[in-house]
């Protein structure tokens, strides 16, 4: 398994009146290649969580292993090497940039591997291009600073940045936080093509259950430091009860068909994408099947597996 813990317990302010446990006991595994979203309410761990899978913080208990390998065994961790397997960015990785050209924020994580300059230069073309940055211009924006570019164009930066690590995993905390909605669906389509053109294992920390349904195939809901549920993205969505005992709620699209279903609507209610529910839409009315006044649907707000609702 790329990442896994085993009982790993994170206590902030360990041995004061103040001690909490931000995650308590979490045995989890990532597959390779995997595109998991992690979501839950705020205060439930999830950026504490992640900031464990590439040594940023060191378990009070449990392991983590990262191919295979516990990070602490030794007592001391072997963060650079981690990290070139692990790339984490954080909610507005923009604010982490900080060289004067865009050409050297890139640039700075394989310089720090002491790689040979054109190696460094064939690394940051290749992320640049990746993230969708390296056909302006025959590379003029390499040669800007990253604070004249707009929010969309710096967090790809940034991303490129740890691109250029070549991780085999890649985590993002909030990654569409603040974009406006052309940046946001850049973002999310350089986020897939990554994912499925190269086989990059994903983890995704969101409370933007749009971009989770978009983005991955398993989710992991948190409470309270544990793991609450995990499961196929589809089945975690069509469960609103329990989404909403957490404060969360499922994409927009499956709330339609939920709401439709348990009005007698026969229409399938585990449709994440907004043109897939609009073709089941256009379904059910093509075949004017709905009905009044019989019983066997779903009760209004109910979740449960994915089913069609017969009335």
């Amino acid at each position: 398994m790329p990442v896994e813990t085993i009982d790993l317990t994170h206590v902030y302010m360990p041995g004061t009146p103040r001690a909490i446990a931000a995650v308590d006991g979490i045995s989890l595994a990532i597959g390779a290649g995997e595109a998991v979203g992690i979501m839950g309410p705020t205060g439930s761990g999830k950026s504490t969580l992640v900031q464990h899978f590439n040594g940023l913080l060191r378990p009070t208990s449990g392991r983590v292993l990262v191919d295979g390998n516990d990070l602490w065994a030794r007592g001391k961790a072997d963060l650079r090497g981690v990290r070139r397997k692990v790339g984490l960015i954080f909610q507005f990785p923009e604010h982490q940039l900080f060289e004067e050209t865009v050409f050297d924020d890139i640039a700075f994580g394989p310089r720090n591997l002491r790689l040979p300059e054109e190696e460094i230069k064939a690394r940051v073309a290749e992320a640049m291009d990746i993230v969708g940055l390296g056909q302006d211009q025959a590379g003029a924006i390499g040669r800007r600073s990253p604070f004249g570019l707009s929010g969309g164009q710096m967090r790809r930066v940034a991303i490129a940045g740890v691109l250029a690590m070549k991780p085999s995993i890649l985590v993002l905390d909030e990654p569409t936080a603040g974009l406006d909605p052309r940046g946001r669906q850049g973002l999310l389509d350089t986020l897939l093509r990554l994912h499925h053109d190269s086989g990059l294992t994903l983890v995704v920390v969101s409370h933007n259950m749009e971009d989770l349904a978009r983005l991955v195939d398993r989710v992991v809901v948190m409470d309270q430091g544990r793991v609450d549920f995990d499961g196929p993205t589809r089945q975690v969505f069509n469960q609103s009860d329990r989404l909403r005992a957490l404060g969360l709620d499922a994409p927009p699209s499956v709330r339609l068909l939920q709401a439709m279903a348990c009005r007698g609507a026969e229409v399938r209610t585990d449709i994440l994408e907004p043109d897939g529910a609009a073709r089941e839409i256009q379904r059910w009315l093509g075949e004017k099947r709905a009905s009044r006044g019989a019983g066997g649907g779903a009760p209004c707000g109910g979740g449960g597996e994915a089913r069609n609702v017969h009335v």
